[in-house]
């Protein structure tokens, strides 16, 4: 069976976001354009930017649809994210509250792409 080994961002600007997954997930680059950027997760896993504005074949109007979730090992862990991204100047869209699935909050990046932190109980 294939497994996804890559997924991409269409964003404003690949500069940017490439800034701003680095500091927040201190993620180690692989690979930068203008129009383009590329991690590795410690899984192995891809993670990539590029540009909403050159991305073919073309994107309809983007929207941020979905989200980009890491799940930590304890509800203090989900409360100290939240706190240093709080101190980072993150945007907060949902604070850390208990849901049907864990501990969770929502942040966002600078094109809108969500970013769930969650502890599953």
């Amino acid at each position: 069976m294939s497994e996804p080994s890559l997924f991409i961002l269409y964003v404003d600007s690949p500069t940017a976001s490439k800034d701003f997954y680095q500091d927040l997930l201190g993620l180690t680059l692989l690979e930068a354009s203008p129009t383009f950027a590329m991690f590795r997760l410690s899984s192995g896993v891809m993670l990539a930017l590029w540009s909403k504005h050159t991305v073919e074949p073309k994107a309809g109007q983007i929207t941020a649809s979905g989200e980009y979730a890491i799940s930590v090992e304890s509800v203090a862990m989900v409360d100290e994210y939240h706190q240093r991204w709080s101190e980072k100047g993150v945007t907060i869209i949902q604070r850390p509250q208990q849901m049907d699935f864990g501990y969770t909050f929502t942040a966002t990046d600078p094109d809108g792409h969500r970013l769930r932190v969650l502890s599953i109980i």
